[in-house]
């Protein structure tokens, strides 16, 4: 733990049931949890105040360094410590909601000696609501009950704890061979499971049930140095993904700032529309197909309920809308980030880019084989009807600005999308459409992108009409289609990018120009990934897989990463672990693969639909 009581970002594990998730320090200390669910208020959220968020920490009284491991295959986190006189073993897991039968309000943390004998110290300080309310104990027959609000726990212990306030702590003597467990049953959680050993066994199984298999025929989709990364990616976006609705969080976490000491610091536990497209195809290359399908569903029950023009670009994992945003004054932040935000206030504005998003993700269901019923079909034609009406206004764009509406030209690209799948679609499903009117409103869209967009002086596609800034969404264009790779104005764009928006020959910022914020922000993870894209399916895959290469690097020990990276000393910045990070390297693990030439028609990138890997020479 360094800066006076704030671990860095980059040395948390994280652990879920699928309904919440809680990060765990190298210290054995549990930082954040919000409980119930991933949006619900908070438990513990030391990362965000060492004083007043909350922890519970079970460690060696003695200053030992930890070193973090998952059990291979799972989300199940061992913390080992190591000193003078032995060596321990803390393992915390949550049983997977519905999957196992075992309590699913229940983590639990079991600490082993291996050898010798070690003394371990427990700090448990539950603060409840994200800190605002009172905490209190009561002793039960098997620990301690704290309350707050309306919510409790009962922390189970194998040793007695005394309490000073709203602190409680303790020690345990372990000998070699030496287990003991303690269980944190939440509101609303059922009598811990007999045997806590039980319930580790069963979620090991299941997470290894669920993980990645290389046992396809022809060899594995990710192979390469990548491979043991992108499959734990794959089981981040298994824990970031709701048990009940299927909707895929962002992050599971709130308010980890993307400019230490500023202002940029959000809510990131709830779903993104934006992100369906690329969520589904990383999850049906994986070899989940019911996940990719849940996720379908959700959104498209969304989209069902709401008229396109009311959709939101995000909504809570159970399709609430009600995300208000709110700050939380009384939390210092991390490492006095402020202010510290819960929920999320882009969930009002205009973002033209969802609809072909979400045309994406129907358009990767339908080339796998799903079916496509009536309701589904009058969704689609109703969302591509809206988008052949509003194409042409501003938004707020992908990267939800605060500074006003502008004319964006990847918002425009992904108009044009929502028109052109809705037009594939529609012939090739034999579905009632006005075809010419689509394609005449494509054409314009596709017109009018090429005469605003592209910067004739700059040699590039420019972030908005009129602007001189670059984006690094430049680098999608060809990848859904709107034009060839070969095509001279998205070579140029690549070079510009490469040119202006890269770090340290790997890392890519999002864009340059102001974006109505103070403070500066790191490399974006997804933008690094989709530069590794582009050039693997140019023809460059040598320089794409040194970059890929490189870019892992910055992965943490356990295989996770934040959503950006400092470019000067590659710490992890933002919310953590980022799902769309994961995305990006499962896709760009896919994407080097396909432009190798590596046989399976499941790797073809969404704008590429038949034929080989592109070759281009003249780079």
């Amino acid at each position: 733990m360094t800066d006076s009581g704030y671990t860095p970002i980059e040395s948390y594990g994280v652990i879920g049931n699928l309904e919440t998730c809680a990060l765990v320090g190298p210290d054995g200390s549990i930082d954040w949890f919000p409980y119930p669910h991933l949006e619900s208020p908070t438990i513990l959220a030391a990362i965000l105040d060492p004083e007043r968020g909350g922890r519970f920490r079970i460690g060696p009284t003695d200053t030992a360094e930890g070193s973090q491991q998952y059990v291979e295959g799972t989300n199940v986190l061992e913390t080992a410590f190591e000193t003078a006189a032995g060596t321990a073993t803390v393992t915390d897991f949550l049983p997977p909601a519905g999957a196992v039968d075992h309590p699913k309000k229940i983590l639990y943390r079991g600490v082993s000696c291996a050898n010798g004998e070690i003394d371990l110290e427990i700090e448990y300080e539950p603060r409840f609501d994200y800190g605002r309310a009172n905490t209190t104990f009561t002793r039960t027959e098997t620990g301690l009950r704290a309350a707050g609000h309306d919510e409790q726990t009962v922390l189970e212990t194998p040793i007695d704890l005394a309490v000073d306030g709203d602190r409680a702590t303790g020690e345990i003597s372990l000998e070699a061979e030496e287990t003991a467990w303690f269980a944190l049953r939440c509101t609303g959680a059922e009598t811990v499971a007999s045997d806590p050993e039980d319930a580790l066994s069963d979620t090991i199984q299941f997470w290894r049930d669920w993980s990645h298999s290389c046992a396809e025929a022809g060899g594995c989709a990710f192979g390469g140095p990548w491979h043991d990364c992108a499959v734990r990616s794959g089981l981040v976006l298994k824990l970031l993904t709701h048990a009940e609705s299927g909707a895929v969080a962002a992050a599971p976490t709130a308010s980890l700032p993307e400019d230490i000491g500023g202002v940029r610091n959000w809510d990131y536990r709830y779903n993104w529309l934006r992100d369906a497209g690329f969520t589904v195809q990383a999850l049906m290359n994986l070899g989940h197909v019911e996940e990719a399908a849940d996720y379908v569903d959700w959104f498209m029950d969304l989209c069902q309920t709401d008229d396109p023009a009311q959709l939101q670009p995000l909504y809570g994992l159970h399709g609430n809308a009600d995300l208000e945003e709110r700050e939380l004054d009384h939390l210092a932040g991390y490492r006095n980030s402020r202010p510290v935000r819960i929920g999320n206030g882009a969930a009002d504005q205009t973002q033209l880019d969802i609809y072909g998003e979400l045309l994406l993700a129907v358009d990767e269901m339908l080339g796998h084989g799903r079916d496509l019923d009536g309701g589904d079909w009058a969704t689609i034609r109703d969302i591509v009807e809206y988008v052949r009406d509003v194409w042409d206004q501003p938004d707020a764009g992908i990267w939800e600005v605060r500074g006003g509406a502008k004319q964006f030209v990847y918002s425009k690209v992904l108009c044009w999308v929502a028109l052109d799948r809705g037009i594939d679609i529609a012939v090739e499903r034999d579905r009632d459409a006005p075809l010419e009117d689509w394609r005449d409103v494509r054409e314009a869209i596709e017109t009018d992108v090429l005469e605003n967009g592209y910067d004739e002086d700059i040699g590039a596609f420019v972030q908005a009409y009129g602007s001189d800034a670059l984006d690094a969404t430049g680098l999608l264009l060809p990848i859904v289609g709107f034009l060839p790779f070969d095509d001279e104005r998205i070579r140029g764009t690549i070079e510009a990018i490469e040119a202006d928006l890269v770090e340290d020959d790997v890392l890519v910022r999002r864009y340059d120009g102001d974006d109505g914020l103070p403070g500066d922000e790191g490399a974006f993870v997804l933008c690094s990934c989709w530069l590794v894209d582009a050039l693997a399916l140019s023809g460059r895959v040598d320089e794409a897989r040194e970059r890929f290469e490189a870019l892992l690097e910055y992965v943490n020990p356990l295989g996770l990463v934040a959503e950006e990276l400092d470019t000067d000393t590659g710490a992890h910045l933002g919310n953590f672990p980022q799902a769309f990070s994961h995305i990006g390297i499962i896709n760009s693990s896919l994407y080097i693969g396909y432009a190798m030439g590596r046989d399976s028609a499941a790797l073809a990138p969404m704008g590429i639909r038949l034929g080989d890997p592109v070759d281009i020479d003249g780079w």
